[in-house]
């Protein structure tokens, strides 16, 4: 039996990138999967037929998360469908990049909304379920960025801080249920996000990483995949560090 067979997941902004290999992995350990996308119907229909096509359920559902209306009725829809929701993984996030004496306050409001306002709209919608079950797994994704920061990128660094820290909190809030609330913490991985990185920076990025490449999508997944099952019972409220070895530069 796969491990996480009879397991429901949701996988915000999982159409594309990250959240794509971490709604596939999860698929292909036994979840019955929501695909959450926000724009992109057809790569989330063709996600949503890879998993089908290998025996698998998935439920596609758009939401613009940073939107409480929408993040309660996506999991009305999801109680509706399978009654239950045993691991949410906060994939979905935006880049408004620009150095600070340049940004626009919309370009800051945007990333806060949809990477904080929409990480909040759906732990809460997420653990109210949970509670009652008194089980599930909460992954949170964040980024090196919160942790070293970024020329250029205040308003997604300052987020992607603020999600270790939501991660701690309500760890804690969430521990004495049998809920386990962790952080993933991406390097450089090879996506739509970093497919516009010049040679000469990619160049410059790889000196800063031990291991001298990019992550991928499938690297990160794993770790979600560990962070989402049983074998990860006695791990709350930490970060897992997927970038090569950044960090430590």
């Amino acid at each position: 039996m796969a491990e996480l067979t009879g397991k429901v997941a949701l996988v915000t902004g999982s159409s594309r990138g990250i959240g794509r290999a971490c709604v596939l992995k999860l698929a292909e350990a036994g979840a019955r999967v929501v695909i959450n996308y926000f724009s992109q119907l057809e790569a989330a229909r063709e996600v949503q037929a890879q998993i089908e096509a290998a025996g698998g359920e998935a439920l596609i559902i758009q939401a613009d998360i940073s939107q409480s209306d929408q993040v309660q009725a996506m999991f009305e829809q999801i109680m509706a469908h399978w009654g239950r929701l045993d691991i949410l993984v906060n994939n979905a996030g935006i880049t408004r990049d620009g150095l600070l004496l340049r940004m626009q306050t919309e370009d800051w409001d945007d990333v806060v909304s949809t990477n904080l306002r929409g990480l909040f709209n759906c732990t809460k919608r997420a653990a109210k379920i949970m509670l009652k079950q008194k089980s599930g797994k909460i992954v949170n994704l964040s980024s090196v960025v919160g942790q070293v920061g970024n020329e250029g990128q205040a308003n997604y660094a300052t987020t992607k801080a603020g999600i270790l820290g939501f991660t701690r909190s309500v760890a804690l809030e969430m521990a004495s249920r049998g809920i386990s609330v962790n952080a993933v913490a991406p390097g450089y991985i090879e996506s739509e996000m970093t497919e516009s990185i010049s040679d000469a920076k990619r160049a410059e990025l790889l000196q800063k990483i031990p291991f001298q490449r990019f992550g991928s999508c499938e690297e990160v997944a794993e770790m979600v995949l560990f962070l989402s099952s049983d074998k990860c019972r006695y791990i709350t409220g930490q970060t897992f560090n997927i970038d090569g070895g950044m960090v430590m530069k």
